[in-house]
């Protein structure tokens, strides 16, 4: 009977845990929006512009989940996080979703209880220079001082790189990005490290970014996507679905412009998507128009690239890597049925 009793103790302590980790949705919608964790420093991603107006790849990321979940992108709070702060904060269930350049790996998969969705950003890290300093490879930084950020990747694959290429290096540690960005453009530190994007970013809004460079070199993988937290399903889903969402309509060559006349086309896999034949919305307890919604206010894959860090934009960043497979990319949606 004892047994018994403690495998029931067990049983609802185990109920509780799922109940408690499950149900985001439905916490959402009671609330009217949905707390995204952000950057808040690093443009092209994630920083208010001078009207203070949230701008850049993860930000819309945040926007095409409110869209998907309420019809509405502009349903939405953004929440600054740094490094530090970041998993934290959705452990916590301070935020709902976090959308801040983090790198997807086994140990914030588990150790950490978070679940990443499809990758919004294929990324590596590098090293940004001032021309200044006179080096043109990354194996030249011998004694170097470098800026870094704590609680992150860059930091363990810096010392590695350093370490493999026999090359000594003097980290210079600060939590805050903006703070770190001063740091090096004060130089107080010869070269900054980070996401490639990041770094890009970064260069952007240097005081004269021309006196800058990456290096060619870049030391690991860095595949970025918005978490949640491990136990709600349907919640990964909605966010793992949404990210989709954009690059299936860049596959489909729907966009914001042209997707109230898509509405109308014959291809079944086009209906499908957008919900003229039902099916995928109530699948993940949304509307059926929730892929319509997300591509009308925010738009596919390709034009929130487009938008944020491409050619156009002051970071000036190629697709590459983030180009759909077609084209020679990692960008690749399932089917939408």
């Amino acid at each position: 009977m004892k047994r018994f009793s403690f495998v029931l103790s067990l049983f609802a302590v185990f109920s509780m845990v799922c109940s408690a980790s499950a149900g985001t949705l439905d916490d959402v919608k009671s609330k009217g929006f949905i707390q995204v964790g952000v950057n808040g420093d690093v443009f092209g991603f994630g920083k208010p512009d001078e009207k203070g107006v949230w701008k850049g790849l993860d930000v819309d990321t945040g926007r095409a989940i409110a869209a998907a979940v309420f019809g509405d992108a502009s349903k939405i709070k953004f929440i600054p996080l740094t490094a530090v702060t970041r998993f934290t904060a959705l452990q916590s269930g301070e935020i709902d979703v976090l959308c801040r350049n983090a790198t997807r790996t086994l140990s914030r998969e588990t150790a950490l209880g978070l679940n990443f969705v499809q990758v919004n950003y294929y990324d590596g890290q590098g090293f940004l220079v001032p021309k200044s300093l006179g080096v043109k490879s990354a194996k030249e930084l011998d004694g170097a001082s470098v800026c870094v950020l704590p609680g992150t990747t860059t930091e363990l694959n810096a010392a590695d790189y350093f370490r493999s290429n026999g090359i000594k290096m003097k980290p210079v540690v600060i939590e805050n990005t903006a703070e770190l960005a001063k740091t090096f453009f004060a130089g107080r530190c010869d070269c900054l490290t980070s996401d490639a994007s990041q770094l890009a970013g970064t260069r952007a809004v240097a005081p004269n970014p021309d006196d800058y460079m990456i290096l060619p070199q870049i030391i690991s993988k860095e595949p970025l996507a918005p978490a949640v937290r491990h136990g709600d399903d349907q919640w990964y889903d909605i966010v793992n679905l949404s990210v989709l969402a954009m690059i299936n309509a860049e596959e489909l060559g729907i966009t914001s412009k042209n997707v109230d006349e898509m509405l109308k086309s014959a291809n079944p896999k086009i209906q499908r998507f957008l919900g003229v034949t039902p099916g995928n919305g109530k699948a993940l307890g949304l509307d059926e128009k929730f892929a319509y919604n997300i591509v009308k206010q925010v738009g596919n894959y390709g034009e929130v690239f487009e938008r944020n860090v491409g050619k156009d934009t002051p970071l000036k960043i190629e697709r590459g890597l983030n180009a759909l497979w077609t084209n020679g990319g990692l960008m690749y949606s399932p089917p939408f049925k």
